[in-house]
Formats: structure tokens, sequence, C-alpha cells
């Protein structure tokens, strides 16, 4: 079963955080879209490449 990284997902949902408080909310939501993606694959078992929640394809 595959695992995630409790602090890296901790710190990617920081990030969103961050982009709301400066007031970026399309950039928030694009970004909670590709974690919720990400952890919704997770559940489903599918193996994730190695570093999916490490790497960030996120805009900031």
């Amino acid at each position: 079963m595959p695992s995630v990284d409790l602090l890296q997902l901790a710190k990617r949902i920081d990030t969103v955080l961050d982009i709301l408080v400066g007031g970026d909310h399309a950039s928030a939501i694009n970004n909670l879209e590709i974690l919720k993606a990400e952890l919704l694959n997770l559940a489903a078992g599918e193996e994730s490449k190695k570093g999916d929640l490490q790497k960030s394809p996120w805009e900031i």
C-alpha cells in the first residue's frame, strides 16, 4: 500500500494557505485540485511515481 509523507502533505497544505492569504484564489484552487487528485490516486491503490507528493507542479 502506498504511503503518504504526512510532513510533506502538511507543507503543501501550508503552501495553499499562503497562496490564499496572498489573494491568488485561482492558484490555490488549482493546487488543491492537484493535491486531491494525487491523494485519490493513492487511496485507489495506484502506484505513484517516486516523489509525486514531494515535487511541486504547483503555481506559487
